[in-house]
């Protein structure tokens, strides 16, 4: 079967294409429309329809829309209730839901010769599930999903055994460790559904003072569900405007959130275990998923031998749920997925054109990997556009921005670069084979989804990515799977003695990761970056090195 995997809910549009069980390709649409999240101004920021990312989809498979066998889009709105029903304040759900129920008219005007009766709703949280369950390399999994809200509800666990889920518990909305921590961050000052990340940062800098007064809100209920509802953070912490100086209790109150969603994760997580038969890998999505101090935690202390969590964890990863979860009901077998790598990518001739139309000099050295690992031991900044792009929020050595972790002050570098927050951390790439040696937690980690102690012989040695905390949020590359990157650490590592290389996302403060070979030019041109490694070429700044 041809099946498309839509999201078009609440935010992150994506569209996935899945031929005869295999994933051939996944990208979310703000790296086609350049508006980060896919958001338009309110009321229409939950109904950006993926048209760029579904058309790609279908031209990168030699497809047109009357070839396709079914669309799934991952909500169904039979299962919605209105939003007042369900306790929660949102001006904007019943257009929402309207907005769903018109996806198959929607979708045929969107892609021509689209037949709408080919549109199937696929249940918000189980397309999340199957985005963990079914891409997972494990065949039979525990599946934990939590983020907002669904239609009705904020989490799902379950079991998979091959590509069936069994569901064990779910949450009923308005309780949502999702949406907590949503309030949490437009408390502190930033957008509300999507810089959870930074406060998942600022935590670092506080302790959980907060945590006993902040469990009579947040607890599990010992029966696989939780309560998280009503939370009244202005009594513990006054709210933070953006432009005002950051104070203890900030942090603190950062700190105290993270502790107790840690805390009723790894209930939620120990219940499952008892329940869910005899698994022994836990396979996670949701945007709670997204959580890497979190993740590492479930790990560590968790009752499960292995953590899988899909690196598109957040909604954009619905898509390709939808998808894999309508091949399985239709009695084919999914395969996993083959890598985060499901994007839009360039040919060396494709990106000489256009290298040439934009009048770039540029050059072709006879191994890119050694060029740039020479610019990096000389503390140059380097752009890495490799292959195709990343499907999910990580820039795993493909749309990525490169440093060197020996030097402190490239932390501050990089965040000034990318007009980002002066206390959020920079990730360590490093080779597979050398990880246990300076990190300690879950690996292979492959994805950047757990947090890792930083053995304390070498946070000295690469202070740039070490978080204040005596932690770093670890890509490990795998020769076998990313032998051009590879390539790259090998390079860096004779020039400097480090197997580690700092590696951020390829973007600007505000603006989605770089996908198209104009975004890249683009930020290159507007940033103090010295080498664009854009495929096998080089685009040289002139700089003197010190």
């Amino acid at each position: 079967m041809r099946i498309l995997g839509i999201n078009a809910v609440f935010h992150d549009s994506a569209a996935a294409l899945v031929i005869d069980g295999r994933t051939v390709a996944a990208a979310e649409e703000e790296r086609f429309s350049r508006r980060k999240h896919a958001k338009r101004p309110v009321p229409f920021s939950a109904w950006e329809l993926p048209e760029q990312s579904a058309a790609w989809c279908l031209r990168e498979a030699g497809l047109t829309a009357s070839d396709l066998d079914a669309v799934a889009y991952s909500f169904d709105p039979e299962l919605a209730a209105p939003a007042e029903s369900l306790g929660l304040d949102d001006p904007w759900d019943h257009l929402r839901q309207t907005y769903a129920r018109r996806a198959p008219g929607c979708l045929a005007e969107a892609l021509p010769g689209l037949d709408p009766a080919r549109v199937r709703f696929v249940p918000h949280h189980v397309a999340h599930a199957a985005s963990a369950g079914i891409a997972s390399p494990h065949p039979d999994s525990a599946v934990l999903v939590l983020d907002g809200r669904g239609e009705a509800h904020s989490h799902l666990s379950g079991r998979y055994r091959g590509s069936q889920l069994e569901v064990l518990s779910s949450q009923s909305l308005p309780h949502s460790l999702g949406l907590l921590y949503e309030e949490l961050t437009a408390h502190l000052g930033f957008a509300r559904s999507s810089d959870e990340y930074k406060v998942m940062a600022l935590a670092a800098y506080g302790k959980p003072r907060f945590q006993p007064q902040l469990r009579q809100w947040v607890r599990a209920t010992g029966d696989g569900g939780f309560h998280a509802h009503g939370v009244d953070l202005a009594s513990l912490a006054p709210a933070h405007a953006p432009g005002e100086p950051w104070h203890e209790d900030h942090a603190d109150l950062a700190a105290s959130v993270q502790a107790c969603l840690e805390e009723v994760l790894l209930d939620l997580v120990r219940w499952l275990h008892e329940n869910g038969g005899d698994s022994t890998a836990l396979t996670m999505a949701g945007g709670v998923a997204l959580n890497c101090v979190a993740n590492a935690r479930i790990a560590a202390e968790g009752p499960y031998q292995d953590v899988w969590v899909q690196p598109a964890a957040g909604d954009a990863g619905t898509a390709l749920g939808a998808a894999l979860h309508v091949a399985a009901a239709h009695g084919e077998e999914p395969s996993p997925m083959p890598g985060p790598d499901l994007g839009r990518g360039w040919s060396d001739e494709e990106l000489r054109t256009r290298l040439e139309q934009a009048r770039i000099p540029y050059e072709q050295p006879e191994d890119i990997a050694e060029a740039a690992a020479d610019v990096l031991a000389r503390d140059g900044i380097v752009a890495w556009y490799q292959g195709r792009s990343e499907y999910g929020p990580r820039a795993l050595g493909h749309r990525s921005l490169l440093a060197h972790p020996g030097r402190e002050s490239n932390l501050d570098r990089l965040n000034q670069i990318k007009g980002r927050e002066e206390f959020r951390p920079v990730a360590p790439m490093v080779a597979a084979e050398r990880a246990a040696e300076i990190f300690e937690g879950q690996l292979p980690s492959p994805y950047m989804l757990f947090v890792h102690q930083v053995h304390r012989a070498w946070r000295d040695r690469i202070p740039a990515v070490v978080h204040t905390d005596g932690t770093a949020r670890v890509q490990t590359v795998d020769a076998a799977d990313e032998p051009l990157t590879a390539r790259l650490l090998r390079a860096f590592e004779r020039r400097t003695g480090l197997p580690v290389v700092i590696n951020t996302s390829l973007n600007t403060a505000g603006r989605p990761m770089v996908d198209h070979p104009r975004d890249v030019l683009e930020c290159f041109g507007s940033t103090p970056i010295d080498l664009l490694a854009i495929g096998p070429y080089a685009v040289r700044r002139e700089r003197v090195f010190a």
